[in-house]
């Protein structure tokens, strides 16, 4: 026969419960780790990455009891040379952890470039659901043969790119020409854009304020949500929702580092990984939605894109990047797209 459970009995199984958590956590605070990690990301402390990235290893730390100790830097720790100098810090073993976007990863590995295909997605959701299949199984391939382990599952969310300038709105593709576009580093984006008529500037990520500032460049693009905390609303004007590529940050380790970890080391990282990606990509996609309220409120102009004309636009560079990456890259490009 089982015991009744009293509202007492359960008040004391809840408190035991917590107070059995309370003590791992303080057991894992106190045991000397056995790995010592670095993660750096190049967002700020504010963002849903960030608190994603805190919780993952928080839980990992617990789980391992205190033999896994990472420490995260927001901002990439300020390296000079931003996103392509961290990779470089990852694969030489300074940092064992980094999230990163394709268009990044793409000066290593080619294929990776295939993230950021302009109108290609219909939204965050498609694209993140073409990495977890088999368009990202075929990256993850590319990237260790390259010396570079990433996840299953590992795609963390920065949602749909969007433009926002300082000059006038852009409705159609004849409005870039001539715009001065801000791009971070990466061969398709600043293709892209050149295709469309604009001049592309490579700036890195905190720059950006100062070079819309400055009137160094006219515009740059990016999701809704970046726009919001790096305060660009003070020195753009208008936000056409051009929803012209995918931006997300994959997670990726340090091959030596990683290999040689004991199996429920890697299963501790790999399951908090996918947990917290999923739970980020959520927070992601709702405060991006919530940003478009508040930028407006800061004084911005939104208008709708139709990207059929920008498609028409591209067609050459379809077929160059085609060639690019590779028939099975593109098959599996196309195959998502379904």
């Amino acid at each position: 026969m089982h015991a009744r459970l009293t509202r007492r009995s359960f008040v004391g199984v809840a408190l035991a419960a917590g107070v059995g958590r309370a003590r791992g956590h303080a057991l894992a605070a106190q045991r000397q780790p056995e790995f010592n990690f670095i993660q750096y990301h190049n967002q700020p402390e504010a963002s849903p990455l960030h608190a994603a990235l805190a919780g993952m290893w928080s839980s990992i730390k617990a789980e391992t009891g205190g033999r896994v100790d990472t420490h995260i830097f927001a901002r990439n720790n300020n390296i000079e040379g931003s996103d392509p100098a961290a990779l470089r810090t990852l694969m030489s073993g300074q940092i064992q952890f980094f999230t990163v976007m394709g268009g990044i990863l793409g000066t290593v590995v080619p294929a990776a470039d295939v993230q950021q295909m302009p109108f290609m997605f219909r939204s965050a959701a498609h694209a993140c659901a073409a990495m977890d299949g088999a368009l990202g199984s075929y990256l993850r391939e590319e990237l260790a043969a390259k010396g570079i382990v990433s996840f299953g599952g590992g795609a963390f969310d920065n949602g749909m790119r969007q433009i926002a300038g300082r000059t006038h709105p852009i409705r159609r593709p004849d409005d870039l020409a001539g715009v001065r576009m801000r791009v971070p580093a990466g061969q398709l984006v600043a293709d892209t854009f050149k295709a469309l008529g604009a001049e592309p500037v490579t700036i890195n990520s905190d720059g950006i304020y100062a070079a819309l500032q400055t009137g160094r460049v006219d515009a740059q693009e990016n999701p809704l949500l970046l726009v919001e905390l790096f305060k660009l609303y003070e020195v753009a004007r208008y936000v056409s929702l051009t929803n012209h590529m995918w931006s997300g940050f994959n997670m990726v380790a340090h091959q030596p580092t990683w290999t040689p970890l004991p199996g429920d080391v890697k299963a501790a990282i790999e399951r908090n990984l996918r947990r917290h990606v999923l739970t980020q990509r959520r927070l992601q996609e709702n405060e991006n939605q919530a940003a478009r309220r508040r930028l407006a409120m800061h004084g911005l102009t939104f208008n709708e894109v139709d990207s059929a004309p920008f498609r028409q636009r591209l067609s050459d560079l379809y077929r160059s990047w085609k060639s690019r990456l590779g028939t099975r890259c593109w098959s599996l490009l196309t195959d998502s797209l379904r």
